[in-house]
């Protein structure tokens, strides 16, 4: 067995640091009894040295640390921790026979090859087996600085690696990978989305899951990645070349790219659970270095408190797991250059260690006010699993962004056709002013969004009535069953042409409604042309056509495509769409700078049988930056409806610009160009909407 030279080391920071002579490591452990730090040459399964740390030399306060010199860097690495195990008692769960993940790992081996299972008899049959890396930190930024685009202007995509690329129809030169993400920058810039969200790209396993298709008897992935077994190592199963850590290197080499391009990069980041599961998951890591400090348990059983809905939930309002979040989050954005940070299950962050909900949670809190991540954007998913749902009060801090839950369901719900509908739209329309409009708080910590990974796709909300998950083996039990989604007139794919130009006319409306709403807009990447998940609305396990994009669909529906960057287009182009402040008190009462009414000029109609709404905004009043003016009709009667339309200011006369109803080119005007207005009177089809613009004469 080989043996290095050791000198006693230091304590912080955390992880691995190289320094002139050799690598120091630093491990938190308060109730450890000892500590080994392993070795491993790469194909090896058992370790070719051992460092036992000596807790008189090797230890301050809680934390083992030793100093090795002259690594090879090619050496792989984990820890052997023993203490006592007491899972009723204590609620410690050391284990002595698992080699353990450091928490600070800047990048696993064993999963360089995307859903490959280790070989039979190994004893890591759901593929667990995984060792820490030394990946070379060096990499030329060639001056790379953050972008910092402002909300206001800011349109988010949300995208999952893998998927965007992986189908056959995405022509790039590496499906799957952060490199194949490259080859779309093109597509993404003509798009115009100003910033990517992409799905966890912390390491984790897909071979974890153990259930199969019931029809082709497939077996079924974790596609998505919601299930992190190390919060700093970038997934080497999303690169192209993953070997001795090129996955760092790749990542940095898709952010400098997006950069160049005009793109940020926001992650998804899931700090509420690990993927040790609950009492009858693996050890992995945190597990068996402390349990009873990482997680949080029962007071009396010691059982997992499961607020993630996966098993166990991260005491992240604890002094050292609040630490480790914000050195992870450090680590992305100083190293990584990412731009910000959506928040999974982000209200687990508000709860204490009995679960019970804090008034000022300090992990809040923290994330919000840490110096370093004063520039980025954080985006709370503002509820969790375990029923708290934070929407419009998350956190009273500027900073924080909120994946507003109340503008989905209101939207959904009018384009249903659902009664009681249409007041709650305007306040959507408006920038969300009951949720946000207090303290500091403004329309762009409302993140509006129609649809997400999570629940049905644009194409899906309006071709089925109820999910269609069966094909994730848990006999559709999965995935939620409020979807608030109409079918249109027939479940499914479908031959009917009315239904086809009905199902076209709300995902163009939906659309409209999304960008020319106060807030900050997200689109689910694909739905721009139409992409469809069968009627999943919980595709998680999907590494198939199914969850895949299928960027044939970008050719079948160009005309949906156009509408969608023409619209995008549109909402840069004019201020009035992008307000930084609320509009006046009052204006729900139709003065202003908002005007509201429904179909009869001037005349609002916010009774629970209403189903029409248009707005006028005036352009003149945006705070700083004078535009147009807009005139917004919405129906969400399954039958037309006639608007009269408000006098253009003097000088100016109406142009139509977005008609929903009319086929392609006709449903968006370019810029510059529009359909002069002879009529005081607008006829809008069922589910639709027309956009007015005002012009000089």
């Amino acid at each position: 067995m080989k043996t290095f030279v050791t000198s006693p080391g230091f304590p912080l920071p955390h992880g691995p640091t190289r320094v002139a002579v050799g690598v120091n490591f630093s491990l938190f452990s308060r109730h450890a009894e000892g500590v080994a730090l392993l070795f491993f040459s790469s194909a090896a399964t058992k370790p070719g040295a051992v460092i036992k740390l000596d807790p008189a030399i090797n230890r301050t306060g809680d934390i083992w640390h030793v100093l090795v010199h002259d690594l090879p860097p090619d050496i792989q690495y984990g820890f052997r921790v023993t203490g006592p195990y007491d899972p009723a008692g204590s609620g410690h769960r050391f284990a002595a026979d698992h080699v353990l993940l450091d928490p600070y790992a800047r990048a696993l081996a064993g999963g360089e090859q995307w859903g490959r299972m280790p070989d039979p008899g190994s004893g890591h049959e759901r593929g667990w087996l995984r060792r820490c890396l030394l990946p070379d930190a060096s990499f030329d930024w060639e001056g790379d600085r953050p972008l910092n685009i402002p909300l206001r202007d800011s349109v988010i995509y949300e995208l999952h690696v893998r998927g965007f690329t992986n189908h056959v129809s995405g022509a790039v030169a590496h499906p799957g990978t952060y490199a194949g993400l490259i080859d779309k920058i093109p597509y993404l810039r003509e798009l115009g989305v100003t910033a990517l969200e992409l799905m966890p790209v912390a390491e984790f396993n897909e071979n974890e899951l153990l259930q199969h298709n019931p029809v082709t008897g497939e077996r079924l992935r974790n596609l998505w990645g919601y299930s992190p077994l190390a919060f700093f190592a970038p997934k080497a199963g999303y690169a192209s070349d993953s070997h001795h850590g090129n996955q760092v290197r790749e990542f940095k080499e898709m952010v400098k790219a997006l950069h160049r391009a005009g793109i940020e990069v926001i992650l998804d980041v899931v700090y509420n659970h690990t993927a040790e599961g609950g009492g009858d998951g693996p050890v992995v890591s945190f597990r068996g270095l402390d349990n009873t400090i990482y997680y949080m348990l029962d007071r009396h059983n010691r059982d997992y408190l499961n607020f993630s809905g996966c098993g166990n939930t991260l005491h992240c309002n604890h002094t050292v797991v609040r630490q480790l979040i914000v050195d992870c989050l450090r680590y992305w954005v100083t190293e990584m250059h990412v731009d910000g940070f959506r928040f999974d299950l982000a209200s687990v962050m508000g709860r204490d260690a009995t679960g019970r909900i804090l008034a000022d949670p300090p992990m809040v809190d923290q994330i919000a006010e840490d110096p370093v991540l004063s520039r980025t954007k954080i985006i709370a998913e503002a509820w969790d699993a375990g029923g708290l749902y934070q929407v419009g009060r998350f956190s009273d801090n500027h900073r924080w962004g909120e994946w507003n839950g109340h503008f989905r369901d209101d939207v959904r719900a009018f384009l249903c056709g659902q009664e009681d509908a249409v007041r709650r739209l305007a306040t959507r329309i408006a920038g969300s002013s009951d949720l946000y409009q207090r303290s500091t708080l403004s329309p762009l910590n409302s993140i509006n969004f129609v649809t997400s990974h999570d629940g049905f796709t644009l194409s899906d909300l309006v071709s089925y009535n109820i999910k269609h998950n069966l094909a994730n083996g848990e006999d559709n039990r999965d995935g939620c069953d409020h979807n608030i989604s109409w079918n249109s007139g027939i479940e499914g794919d479908t031959g009917n042409r009315r239904i086809q130009a009905l199902r076209a006319r709300r995902v163009r409306t939906f659309a409209v409604i999304l960008f020319l709403s106060q807030g900050v807009p997200m689109l689910l990447a694909g739905d721009e042309f139409g992409r469809t998940q069968q009627g999943n609305n919980n595709a998680y396990c999907q590494d198939n056509e199914l969850g895949w994009v299928d960027w044939s669909l970008a050719r079948k529906n160009k005309g949906l495509l156009r509408f969608f960057r023409l619209l995008i287009a549109m909402r840069k182009g004019h201020a009035v769409f992008r307000r930084t402040t609320f509009f006046p008190s009052g204006e729900s009462e139709g003065g202003g700078e908002i005007h509201w009414q429904s179909t009869k000029r001037g005349q609002q109609d916010w009774s629970p049988e209403c189903k029409t709404l248009a707005f006028l905004l005036d352009g003149r009043a945006v705070p700083g930056a004078a535009d147009g003016d807009f005139f917004v009709m919405l129906n969400g009667h399954r039958q037309p409806r006639s608007f009269e339309l408000p006098a253009p200011r003097k000088g100016c006369q109406w142009l139509r610009v977005i008609d929903t109803a009319a086929p392609s080119p006709g449903d968006i005007a370019a810029p510059g160009q529009g359909v002069p207005m002879v009529s005081d009177s607008v006829e809008v089809a069922a589910m639709g909407a027309v956009v007015l613009m005002a012009v000089r004469r």
